[in-house]
């Protein structure tokens, strides 16, 4: 048995979540949800009209142990690409932010539990409190702080908004609708000031994406961030980020968390 496996057995987390039923999951200290539509749940690598992904996993987004993900059964696994598989399931998953992002501050925080409940193609009205988006993401949050045994809910990474680019009425009712959402979500969870990080937009219909980009930029409520995906290279349908992009929109990720909500000391090893 591989050093890394022992230390998985160790630590009672199994490497498949199809195979191998869950024993009792490690306390999870620094629980982050990943949520939104494509470009969170991930298209890096994807071709052949996103039918298939190229298994192409870059250094900052391998698999480790201090890594674990909550997947489609609500039961604890070390996390690796593509971290949505099972939960964007209707469509073909690649690379997205969230292995980068976690990489990055596993080195400040130790473990790290990943919540991935990102659905491509899905419009800011289906993430409203009592639509089935909403209540899954609640349930698979609520899941993983009582799995994780007094593991603590440290962000929200939000990226979502190109399918409200369709319209100008979308377009226009984003940042009420996202301020509704980001407080019905605290009083959810009863975490009335966790932190949201969320992305503004890089792509959707140019007639009314600058609409929803100033909105999520001029969103100013506390224990909100926000970091900007605008520039960062586009595959060629002009709508999703290439791997490399994904990567550098985790470590911005990640530099925004450590940067304005982290408590934790850089570690002296």
């Amino acid at each position: 048995m591989s050093k890394q496996n022992s230390n998985l057995k160790g630590m009672g987390i199994s490497r498949s979540s199809n195979s191998q039923s869950q024993s009792e999951a490690p306390k999870c200290k620094q629980i982050f949800v990943l949520s939104g539509q494509s470009n969170m749940a991930g298209r890096g690598g994807v071709i052949d009209h996103n039918k298939r992904w190229d298994g192409v996993v870059p250094p900052e987004c391998q698999p480790n142990p201090s890594i674990l993900r909550l997947n489609a059964h609500l039961s604890w696994e070390e996390a690796r690409e593509p971290l949505h598989a099972d939960i964007d399931a209707r469509k073909q998953c690649g690379v997205g932010p969230g292995m980068a992002f976690a990489n990055m501050v596993r080195e400040r925080v130790g473990l790290v539990g990943l919540v991935p409940c990102a659905v491509g193609g899905t419009a800011l009205k289906e993430w409203a409190r009592g639509e089935h988006l909403y209540e899954n993401m609640v349930k698979r949050v609520r899941a993983a702080m009582k799995e994780g045994e007094g593991g603590e809910v440290k962000a929200l990474l939000w990226y979502q908004g190109e399918t409200d680019t369709s319209t100008h009425h979308d377009a226009e009712a984003y940042q009420g609708k996202m301020e509704k959402l980001i407080s019905d979500v605290r009083e959810d969870l009863q975490l009335p000031l966790l932190p949201i990080i969320q992305v503004a937009i890089a792509s959707g219909d140019e007639k009314y994406m600058e609409i929803v980009r100033e909105a999520q930029l001029r969103i100013k409520l506390p224990n909100v961030a926000c970091v900007d995906a605008k520039g960062l290279p586009l595959k060629g349908d002009n709508l999703h980020l290439t791997t490399e992009a994904q990567v550098k929109l985790g470590q911005m990720l990640a530099d925004a968390y450590l940067n304005n909500f982290d408590s934790s000391k850089p570690s002296s090893s």
